[in-house]
């Protein structure tokens, strides 16, 4: 089959499916990306917090969803998610299945794994903030949800959009796990085209030109909200 024909956009073609399914990729890993960073900031605060049931709760998880293989949690998560709503309902007297969508699963299992490992880029982020601006905070008589909008918050995004920007990447690359749900993200659309077609070479080719793309076009994104983040702090030092 002519290569120009298979990734074509007219009849036959799989160009279209191509780019929905790298859509489907960022859009998964984006909404991974975000529910990691909720339970990042959440487990480290539990480390920061100085309380130690809450910070032996915070380093369980992170020591456990790095440990574990991505692809076992990918599945705990599609599996299991579902086994604990259907149990759930069961309960409240519904006795049919309640499946999670693939997306939710996939965006979910992406999250908790992405969470472990931001939950330390946050907890350096903060402690990276000199001290000295909280003392001066609380001296003037700040209290602690303006100091967080104004010092902390700020500060901690600052510090933190570096490592950001490399767990994008290992979110965006985790996504390709999320084809063994049925996810029509790129990977699981490269394998239904290579096998519809019988010429896995070139869609595995396409699928490594696209995520090249995506990884080249998001990292230089980040490298822009870097620098702009860091302006200042150049400026002063400077």
């Amino acid at each position: 089959m002519d290569i120009l024909k298979i990734f074509g956009f007219g009849e036959g073609g799989w160009g279209l499916a191509l780019l929905a399914g790298a859509g489907m990729t960022l859009l998964v890993s984006a909404c991974g990306l975000l529910i990691g960073a909720v339970i990042g900031a959440l487990v480290a605060w539990s480390r920061l917090s100085g309380n130690r049931l809450a910070g032996a709760a915070g380093e369980a998880y992170a020591a456990l969803f790095r440990g574990l293989p991505e692809l076992l949690v990918v599945y705990f998560v599609y599996f299991g998610s579902s086994t604990l709503l259907t149990t759930g309902a069961k309960l409240v007297g519904y006795d049919g299945f309640i499946g999670v969508p693939s997306f939710v699963a996939g965006a979910l299992a992406v999250g908790v794994i992405s969470g472990s490992y931001q939950a330390e880029v946050f907890r350096a982020a903060y402690l990276a903030i000199v001290k000295g601006e909280l003392e001066a905070a609380v001296s003037v008589g700040m209290d602690r949800w303006l100091m967080f909008q104004r010092i902390i918050a700020p500060q901690v995004l600052r510090f933190a959009l570096p490592g950001l920007g490399n767990l994008w990447q290992v979110a965006l690359k985790d996504s390709s796990l999320i084809s063994v749900t049925g996810l029509a993200e790129l990977m699981r659309v490269s394998q239904v085209g290579a096998a519809s077609t019988h010429q896995p070479f070139a869609f595995y080719v396409g699928g490594l030109v696209l995520y090249l793309a995506m990884t080249l076009v998001t990292t230089r994104l980040f490298d822009i909200a870097e620098a702009r983040a860091t302006r200042g702090m150049r400026r002063i030092a400077g």
